[in-house]
């Protein structure tokens, strides 16, 4: 039914079209005869003269700019331009979405997947996304001067980096992408995308939440287009850490339309809070760049999240044998303290060693670049199928070709390529030999009596442990936490941390240093170090009863933790300060008597009395207080009564999924919730309070 209102809008959108094709004809570039000689064509083509108010016809902008069509058969293609929008824009919306535009035209050969898609981030689409009519005319004469002035090699990298256009330039070199505007150019290693994408087409294939889309091209830049809904990342967060996100908080396209910029951003808020909360490096990336399809930004977000889900098995509590690799005089507490890819290069020597080879690798470019290592370690692994046979090959290039197909025997031809290899790529061989690790460790089984004494902690000291190691790396102090209660033991992580929590808190002309040479500090030193740390938290009012530096230097869990956590809890006033009273720091109370306030406001019945109220384990409090921050944003028919472990679980999975849509970051995992670690879940409501300051 054609209301008056639509009447009205086809009258419109006919009359736009009918000045175009006015301008076409007054410039005297289609009004002779030679513009019919396309006539007898079978496509349906618009004419102008039968337009009427009831023809659907999609709305375009008088003013578009059609210099670029040919002088013989400029309205010719001008209406051949409109038939393929409407062949795109099938629901007769005004607009398409791009990705389907980008699809669309390179399919048609006007031009590569990636010479459309970059083309296309020079054209004037509006802040929601939406590519219209004139934005697809003014794309298409964009692909056409780009052919008739010689191709898409576009200029040198010199000429870019003095550009002071703000037009969108790509090129390709090699293995290298260098892509950006005037003097913002970024560079990505283009053998990383291929294999990301070929690792994210193989674990998510069979998803079901991404499962039908892949594989993406691995010639083509679809892979960032693909990642601009967030969905293909959180399904990539979830294979690399499970059940990160309740993919039920996602936003889902409906009807085979595309999400708004709105949902795009709740999703993008998703991926990026997840990410850092299992420990990804995140700097710099807005949620923004998710949905713009900022390449470099996106490519690196991917190698964070492999990595996580790479190095998360490199860990001495799954793998007991991995104690055979500790070093003459080293102590447990000393081995755990190494990041997991120090852990890979100590297990590479040890088969290095063992195979009475002379050489050692020290990193994962130069010193594995050759494949001569490689070829040790293959055959040290699997003797009976990976010879040495690769060292009589003096062309490197042949040689990695040859430790490759060794690697394959081994079902472990993965993340490198033969040139990749010799180029010495840091990332893909460090993924190489995490993946050889993670399925062929070659390490004897560690007997009963041999196990290593792994102290036994608390579950409520393990998962602060963990919060606060976390939260420490997000402050992004250097180097990264990653045994917290080793690497705090010289004082100077916590140091760094004060200094960034409560900026000018630290003299820094009395703090020791590590030694350049990577040896531990001296005891003495450190301890200058730690009691400095306990000095300044009591000039800050820290409640430090009965905590000396010796305690931290010690690696004493209880009472680091105490102090760790009041640093934290600092860091959380610092942020809700709007929000207090005369001056006063915001209280526990306060932030509780704000919970149960916002559980009111959305008219539920639910309250506490304090963080360590014990039905906060079924999760229905938290969701409670996210519906009065934002009604509408949890779903009870998803929320369950909380009766047995799986339905406590499956709400404190939601109530962190919603937190995380709204953009709060959130550190602690749904056991937190249901054993009610009061600490974490008060970071978690003060997340949610900050929100509001």
């Amino acid at each position: 039914m054609i209301t008056p209102t639509s009447n009205l809008k086809m009258k419109n959108n006919n009359n736009k079209i009918r000045s175009v094709l006015s301008n076409t004809g007054a410039n005297g570039l289609s009004s002779n005869s030679n513009s019919n000689k396309n006539n007898n064509s079978s496509k349906r083509t618009p004419d102008s003269s039968k337009l009427d108010a009831c023809s659907p016809v999609t709305e375009t902008s008088a003013n578009t700019d059609i210099s670029f069509l040919s002088k013989t058969d400029n309205q010719s293609e001008l209406f051949s331009l409109i038939e393929d929008f409407r062949n795109i824009d099938i629901d007769e919306n005004g607009w398409a979405d791009k990705k389907d535009v980008i699809e669309s035209v390179s399919k048609s050969g006007k031009g590569s997947y990636d010479e459309v898609r970059e083309a296309l981030k020079n054209v004037s689409v509006d802040a929601s996304g939406h590519v219209e009519l004139d934005d697809f005319v003014e794309l298409n004469a964009k692909l056409k001067e780009s052919k008739q002035s010689g191709g898409s090699s576009g200029p040198s990298p010199a000429q870019m980096a003095g550009s002071q256009s703000g037009a969108e330039t790509f090129v390709r070199n090699k293995a290298k992408v260098v892509l950006g505007s005037g003097r913002t150019m970024h560079t990505i290693d283009d053998e990383e995308r291929v294999e990301f994408t070929r690792h994210i087409n193989s674990v998510l294939a069979g998803d079901s939440l991404v499962g039908n889309r892949v594989p993406f091209d691995l010639d083509t830049f679809q892979l960032f287009d693909e990642c601009t809904d967030g969905l293909v990342l959180s399904a990539l967060i979830n294979d690399s850490v499970p059940d990160t996100i309740d993919t039920r908080v996602l936003n889902l396209p409906k009807g085979g339309k595309p999400l708004n910029n709105f949902k795009l951003l709740e999703n993008a808020n998703i991926v990026l809070n997840s990410a850092k909360a299992i420990g990804c490096i995140v700097v710099n990336v807005h949620s923004e760049d998710i949905t713009d399809g900022k390449e470099h930004l996106i490519l690196g977000l991917i190698w964070q999240i492999i990595r996580r889900g790479l190095l998360s098995k490199i860990d001495i509590k799954l793998h007991p044998e991995l104690y055979r690799l500790l070093e003459d005089d080293e102590t447990l507490e000393q081995f755990l303290r190494l990041p997991p890819e120090k852990i890979l290069l100590r297990w590479f020597n040890y088969h290095l060693k063992a195979a009475n080879w002379h050489r050692k690798v020290n990193n994962f470019s130069q010193d594995v670049q050759d494949g001569e290592n490689y070829t040790i370690l293959l055959n040290q692994l699997a003797p009976e199928l990976c010879s040495r046979a690769p060292l009589q090959t003096s062309d490197l290039l042949q040689r990695a070709e040859q430790v490759l197909s060794n690697a394959d025997k081994l079902q472990c031809r993965k993340y490198l390529t033969p040139k990749s290899l010799v180029a010495g790529n840091p990332k893909l061989n460090l993924a190489f030999v995490a993946h050889l690790f993670n399925t062929h460790p070659g390490l004897e089984p560690v007997q009963d009596e041999e196990k290593p004494e792994i102290e036994d902690f608390d579950a409520e000291g393990e998962r602060e442990a963990r919060v606060f190691t976390l939260w420490l790396n997000s402050l992004d102090v250097d180097p990264p936490v990653v045994s917290l209660f080793e690497d705090l033991k010289d004082g100077q992580i916590l140091l760094e941390a004060y200094d960034k929590v409560m900026p000018g808190s630290v003299d820094w002309k009395h703090i020791n240093k590590r030694p350049a040479n990577g040896n531990e500090m001296s005891r003495f030193k450190a301890l200058e170090n730690t009691n400095y740390c306990v000095a300044i938290g009591k000039a800050n009012h820290f409640s430090l009863v009965g905590i000396e530096g010796s305690d931290i230097t010690d690696g004493t869990k209880i009472l680091t933790l105490g102090l760790v956590w009041q640093l934290m809890r600092r860091n959380i006033n610092n942020t809700l300060s709007s929000l207090s009273v005369n001056g006063k720091e915001v209280s526990d109370q306060d932030i509780l008597k704000w919970a149960n306030s916002m559980v009111a406001k959305g008219g539920k019945s639910s309250s506490i009395r304090s963080f360590k109220d014990p039905s906060l384990s079924t999760g229905q409090f938290l969701l409670d207080v996210l519906h009065g921050m934002k009604p509408g944003y949890v779903d009870y028919d998803l929320v369950m009564s909380g009766n047995t472990e799986e339905e406590r679980y499956a709400n404190a999975k939601l109530a962190i999924s919603i937190a995380r849509k709204l953009g709060a970051l959130i550190w602690l995992v749904p056991e937190d919730i249901n054993e009610v670690r009061s600490r974490l879940i008060l970071t978690f409501v003060g997340s949610l309070m900050s929100m509001k300051a």
